[in-house]
């Protein structure tokens, strides 16, 4: 008999993610972006057949991928280690050399969609107009191009064609709570949603013919809605709406007349199908906790990439009404039973305000008693039932998380996502400070002896509550979080400003208030030991941001850690760097917790 060691605890992080994946229309191909390598490249499945094989080598991540009408060839947006300037490549199905068809150096461009024949690319960009943005169309053959919206007011971009792609559909972002969506039809640019000073969203839109479209909004509710606009009657009709749900990301397939909808409630996703002629509503039975991609084939066929707290990204097929899991990525070498499902726990905040939170509570015979506190990143997004390998690599090794989903999170309605909205450092930092009173209150933690983390807005939040609230933790870990509101503002991508006046302030009309959010502002209470992790390339959070808080920390004689990825952005695209910095992560815990 051959007994096995306990698995290491690093294959956690040896775990596979998807980025982005599409269907050839005969559904012959399925093509997806993957760090199967450790770094993400395309790779295909001639199905029924479900073994991989190399597209491409070039060792980025992948931000758009559509397969031409024909299936002729493949579309790939790929940037250079994490700056998230896509250039757009034409990809033979095979793999092989790949074509240039959109390339602007240093340039953000967006959402490449193909013409019927395949003879030209629609795509938007920040090349001539970074704060509004513009859309073109390109002749692929000839390369003649020609701009087909030009940018004003908010960031802009056009997301999808009529049938007769004689009209086009386009949204204008104005600020994550205020997002309107407009079609342009026979020349004229039609708001799809009826005019109203009260701020609201459309989060998708889709042509089920010439000139009727069907959308996601929450015009006029908290929660979004589906419903239909009438181009040539330009009647909005409210369709189909859910209690305390929104519905956001839609599919329609064609031959079957049927939109695919994925409906958002707190830390779960939901799937539903509707007729658009018998009005017939179902609610699928999904085959993962969070849903981050829908595909529609002309067949009928549904595929999903999707993944659960417990299983990483998986693609799944809907066949005679049973889900087929396409690809195969789990922990490797670990049993099911030895991971972690959250508890899904509310608590009161300071002003009687109800949080919900994912509590992930190690397993008793790993248990350390540590509890890793996690304010998520956005911050208008959430912390929701989806795999993270640095948890389960955590947890493993004894420690328990708790993650908040604070005031300004999405997916709990419009006025609570509003609710951080200018009010960066005082309300959801509160609602985390009850979030640690309740572990203390319940004997789960001790004041003093919490270990803190977060990334991006969660990384602000932890420099904040470290400046702010230093006698809860013992060690604290800042993830490309800002620090210092004002120079934040002035680094981030163009087409981000026209919106952070709402988002974060304005610096000469908030000034007290952006000084009083900064992290910077509280550097003399800031005595615990820190690691700062930064991407050298991050566009969104600039390395200057952690630059300077170490340096500020440094000089007054602090206990810094600096670890500078020069090959990353804001995320780790690369798997030997995710494992080299949860690894560094771990043994500075360990170091401070005596685990």
């Amino acid at each position: 008999m051959v007994f096995f060691p306990k698995p290491d605890a690093g294959q956690f992080l040896r775990t596979l993610a998807i980025q982005d994946f599409a269907v050839s229309p005969d559904e012959r191909q399925l093509v997806f972006s993957t760090n199967l390598s450790g770094k993400y490249n395309l790779w295909a499945m001639n199905l029924p057949n479900t073994f991989p094989y190399p597209l491409t080598f070039v060792d980025q991540s992948c931000h758009a991928l559509l397969y031409d009408k024909k299936g002729r060839f493949i579309v790939a947006g790929f940037d250079r280690d994490g700056d998230e300037n896509a250039q757009f490549y034409a990809v033979p199905p095979q793999g092989g050399t790949m074509k240039p068809i959109v390339y602007h150096e240093n340039t953000r461009n967006f959402s490449p969609i193909l013409s019927e024949d395949g003879s030209k690319i629609y795509y938007t960009s920040a090349k001539d107009n970074p704060k509004f943005l513009n859309a073109y169309c390109k002749d692929i053959e000839s390369c003649r191009e020609e701009i087909v919206l030009e940018g004003k007011e908010g960031a802009t971009f056009l997301t999808e064609l009529s049938p007769d792609e004689t009209s086009f559909l386009y949204y204008r972002h104005f600020a994550n709570t205020h997002t309107l969506m407009y079609a342009c039809h026979e020349g004229e640019d039609i708001l799809l949603t009826p005019p109203t000073d009260k701020q609201h969203m459309v989060d998708g839109g889709t042509f089920v013919s010439d000139s009727l479209v069907y959308l996601t909004t929450n015009y006029d509710s908290d929660f979004a809605y589906l419903a239909s606009f009438d181009l040539e009657t330009k009647a909005f009709r409210k369709v189909k709406a859910l209690e305390n749900e929104s519905l956001g990301s839609l599919r329609f397939n064609k031959e079957q007349q049927m939109l695919y909808l994925v409906g958002e409630r707190g830390v779960e996703d939901r799937l539903y199908t509707y007729d658009i002629h018998t009005g017939e509503w179902n609610e699928l039975p999904a085959p993962c906790s969070v849903i981050d991609k829908l595909v529609t084939a002309p067949s009928g066929t549904l595929y999903v990439l999707g993944r659960s707290a417990t299983k990483p990204h998986n693609i799944y097929r809907l066949a005679d009404g049973e889900w087929v899991q396409l690809t195969k990525y789990n922990v490797p070498g670990i049993d099911q039973d030895e991971l972690v499902e959250p508890d899904t726990v509310t608590y009161t905040s300071f002003d009687g305000l109800e949080i919900e939170a994912l509590f992930f509570r190690a397993k008793k015979e790993n248990d350390n008693g540590e509890i890793i506190f996690w304010p998520h990143g956005g911050p208008q997004a959430s912390e929701r039932k989806f795999f993270r390998a640095s948890f389960q690599f955590f947890l493993n090794h004894g420690y328990s998380i708790f993650a908040p989903n604070f005031r300004g999170s999405s997916d709990y309605g419009l006025k609570f996502m509003k609710m951080v909205e200018g009010d960066w450092g005082y309300g959801p930092r509160l609602d985390n400070v009850a979030g640690l009173d309740w572990l203390i209150d319940n004997g789960y933690a001790e004041k003093g002896n919490i270990l803190l983390m977060g990334g991006s807005f969660g990384g602000y939040m932890a420099l904040l509550l470290h400046g702010r609230h230093a006698d809860y933790f013992k060690a604290v870990v800042d993830i490309f979080g800002p620090s210092d509101l004002f120079s934040f503002i002035e680094s981030v991508p163009e087409d981000w400003k026209p919106a952070l006046d709402q988002w974060v302030g304005n610096p000469e009309r908030d000034r007290e208030k952006l000084i009083e959010f900064s992290p910077i502002t509280y550097l003399e209470n800031m005595t615990k030991p820190m690691l700062v992790i930064q991407g050298a390339n991050d566009p969104r959070v600039v390395k200057a941001e952690s630059d300077q808080i170490v340096k500020a920390l440094r000089d007054k004689g602090r206990d810094v850690e600096y670890m500078l990825l020069e090959d990353e952005g804001h995320g780790f695209s690369k798997k030997e760097n995710e494992i080299a910095v949860y690894q560094r992560i771990l043994a500075f815990f360990s170091a401070r917790s005596g685990a």
